[in-house]
């Protein structure tokens, strides 16, 4: 990672590609330069030439050379340029008929593509006859570049391929340069009790992070939590900070790793190798594509790296759709106050009450299905229906959302269910129950969707419950994306049985072998073709990824849903704790927190324990009937805030981490602030063991020389007007005399 500046000149052009199709933006500056790729035969044939691809971040300047590709050079301006010089490295084999051949990788001129906005490089194996596209794109003037790699196989024999990692690179970086990394954990069953790390990177630092479609928390084991699929390297001078991040978009078996070694940095992304061989069947005429990596220049400070890479994610990898919907984040009332006990009664009285105080969407969770497997309303508990709930609701002028499992079998035997008995389902299955196995209350096995049988169900099933039931809003829950599986008439490669751990965990029935990050594959990109398929048919339907709170929380995820549960904790400061991890990666409008019953003996407690999970998507998991009259006013205020001022902020508005993350102990707090319109709000929290009765929150964002009005909405402080400048110079002092409080600073630039 050396630092220079080589005055590269930029080119500006009006185009730029976006998801599903092109359309021209004035002033952007996306470049594709070739100089001179060879033509096969020309006497420059297998000379390597330099391309370059960028956007106004960044500009990546990469060489064809005759064998593999070179990513050369970084430019992020300002000085801070980064060197790399090691060759890409492709796969050096395939199997063919049990036997392993070695691969010659040459590069096709002809056939590569130069676009303004991608670059496809392509290399060619003769035998096996393989064609090998190396690619980048920039989908937007801000924010990182995209990668991955596709392998087609030209023969008319199946063939195995090797693991090829999505990205591998080592950097050169000056040995005494200060360095540290930071990743962020998944929030799982519990936020975790660090979940923000920032690390300083010494030579002979290793690191190796790993994500899968749902997160164990191995800590009792001593194992580290699962990762948010993301790392971010910078310089550690806060005030001049330069440095990079990649993600990695996909929801299978991923794992990331950071070695430093004298003057090199080696990382690399991608499927995960362990435990390994990885190995995928290609059949002939079929591709594989490792899964995408984005990666971008980050200057300033962490938060500054999250800004920019939150734009990008509501610029390319959200639905427009529901960021550019007013209502979104939606007001969320959920069912599962009375937890499995709903009824159609019950719903409507909840239905009623959320009318009445502000809410937006009533959500029926669990408890409304005939059986697991069975996703067919309980005649018991719902003889109308759920489309007669439904439509209750929306006389009431609430969305309907809905709580499924669908991937989940059990042991119903009514037309229509997925059974473990059934013949054709157990098939599907990821492996077989024990004898006089039972599902728990919402648990069953779980069918592997990579099998197109399974998949192909799976994908009219859930267009059933959305069009019978009329859904606005789809949750899946539980175990979906398949990430073991122990059969051998399924499209993922298959193992030795004596090589498979199995085991019950989280009451799900798990599976890892050397297949598991294969069949991961194969599922998750089922999981996208059965969700890309529901907002085809359904424009609007909103998709919720729960996973039992927080633990399929990737940039896949992010490409294919709406919005995340980031924890499966609820009370205020398990939130807020989820909350101040992801929102340095994720839009805060996709960071759902359920807020359930929690002791308030005062009306501030009860503020306090709303607005924890108010900083993103709300949703109150509360049985609202329980409330007092006061309780009850006072939060019709808290929605109606969030409604009118809040929510456009936190769709919208770049976030700050302003104070420490939350604990029992001390101060803790997050700011938004909308530069463009001169607004913003800084959520502040006293915890319930501060000894200090106020805190100086320090805003950032502000324009130095632009006066702000500080209006404090709770009137624990009297408003005042200042400099931008005096503001994030001495900060904000909040006074809350009584521990578990909360105040909302409201900021507004004075014209």
């Amino acid at each position: 990672m050396a630092m220079c500046n080589c005055g590269a000149a930029r080119v500006g052009i009006e185009q730029r590609m976006k998801r599903d199709r092109a359309h021209p933006i004035a002033t952007l500056a996306l470049v594709a330069i070739v100089a001179g790729v060879p033509t096969p035969g020309s006497a420059e044939a297998g000379v390597a030439r330099s391309i370059r691809i960028g956007n106004r971040d960044a500009t990546l300047v990469l060489r064809a050379e005759a064998s593999s590709p070179r990513v050369l050079q970084m430019i992020a301006g300002a000085g801070a340029d980064f060197d790399s010089a090691a060759a890409v490295q492709l796969i050096d084999h395939a199997e063919v008929d049990g036997v392993a051949q070695p691969l010659q990788w040459r590069f096709d001129a002809a056939a590569s593509r130069i676009a303004p906005a991608s670059v496809s490089l392509v290399y060619a194996s003769a035998n096996p006859p393989l064609r090998l596209y190396w690619e980048w794109r920039a989908r937007a003037q801000h924010g990182p570049l995209e990668h991955s790699i596709r392998i087609e196989n030209l023969g008319s024999r199946e063939l195995w391929l090797p693991l090829q990692d999505s990205f591998s690179l080592r950097w050169a970086v000056p040995a005494k340069l200060p360095l540290q990394q930071l990743w962020i954990d998944k929030g799982a069953g519990k936020a975790p009790p660090v979940g923000t790390h920032r690390v300083d990177i010494d030579d002979g630092y290793g690191w190796r992070g790993t994500s899968s479609p749902f997160a164990h928390p191995f800590e009792a084991q001593g194992q580290p939590r699962e990762i948010i699929p993301y790392l971010l390297v910078r310089s550690t001078q806060e005030n001049a900070a330069v440095g990079w991040y990649l993600g990695v978009e996909f929801s299978g078996r991923i794992a990331m790793e950071l070695q430093r070694h004298g003057d090199a940095l080696d990382v690399r992304a991608g499927l995960d190798p362990e435990p390994g061989p990885f190995r995928t069947r290609l059949p002939a005429g079929a591709s594989f594509t490792t899964p995408t990596i984005f990666l971008g220049a980050a200057r300033g400070s962490v938060d500054d790296a999250g800004n920019t890479l939150r734009r990008w994610v509501r610029e390319v990898l959200n639905d427009a759709r529901s960021v550019r919907n007013r209502q979104y984040p939606l007001l969320t009332s959920n069912s599962w106050g009375s937890g499995m006990a709903i009824d159609a009664a019950q719903a409507r009285r909840m239905i009623d009450d959320a009318h009445e105080l502000g809410f937006e969407m009533f959500h029926l969770d669990a408890g409304w299905f005939r059986g697991v497997g069975d996703w067919h309303p309980d005649p018991q508990k719902f003889p109308q229906g759920l489309a007669a709930v439904s439509a209750y609701a929306h006389r009431k002028g609430l969305k309907f959302g809905l709580w499924t499992d669908w991937t989940q079998a059990g042991i119903a035997t009514q037309p229509g269910a997925l059974a473990v008995g059934d013949a054709v389902v157990r098939r599907w299955l990821t492996t077989d129950p024990p004898p006089q196995w039972s599902p728990a209350a919402f648990k069953g096995i779980t069918i592997d969707i990579g099998d197109p049988a399974a998949h192909a169900w799976a994908s009219r099933e859930v267009d059933r419950i959305v069009r019978d039931y009329d859904l606005d809003m789809l949750e899946h829950d539980g175990y979906i994306v398949a990430q073991g599986c122990d059969r051998s008439d399924h499209p993922h490669a298959t193992c030795d049985p004596q090589l498979v751990h199995r085991y019950v965990d989280e009451e799900f029935f798990w599976l890892d072998g050397p297949n598991s990050s294969d069949v991961s594959y194969h599922a998750a990109r089922a999981y996208y073709d059965i969700h890309a398929k529901l907002k085809h048919d359904h424009p609007g339907l909103l998709l919720e990824i729960c996973n039992d709170g927080g633990r399929m929380i990737d940039f896949g995820s992010v490409a294919h849903g709406d919005y995340f549960s980031i924890v499966d904790s609820y009370d205020p400061v398990s939130n807020r704790q989820a909350f101040y991890d992801a929102s340095h990666l994720l839009p805060p409008a996709m960071l759902e927190t359920y807020v359930k019953e929690w002791p308030t003996p005062s009306l501030d407690n009860f503020r306090y324990m709303l607005r924890s999970g108010m900083m993103g998507w709300f949703t109150l998991m509360q049985d609202t009937a329980r409330w007092s009259r006061e309780q009850r006013e006072a939060a019709r205020e808290e929605l109606r805030l969030y409604a009118s001022t809040l929510r456009p902020l936190i769709r919208e508005a770049d976030l700050y981490h302003v104070a420490p993350r939350a604990g029992d102990r001390g101060w803790d707090g997050i700011e938004y602030f909308d530069a463009k319109r001169g607004e913003g709000v800084v959520y502040a929290f006293r915890g319930a063991q501060a000894e200090a009765p106020s805190y100086a929150f320090v805003p950032k964002g502000l324009r130095a020389e632009a006066n702000y009005r500080v209006r404090f909405h709770d009137r624990s402080s009297a408003d005042f007007t200042r400099s931008g400048g005096d503001l994030m110079r001495d900060g904000v002092r909040a006074g809350l005399p009584q521990k578990n409080t909360s105040e909302l600073i409201l900021l507004q630039a004075v014209r």
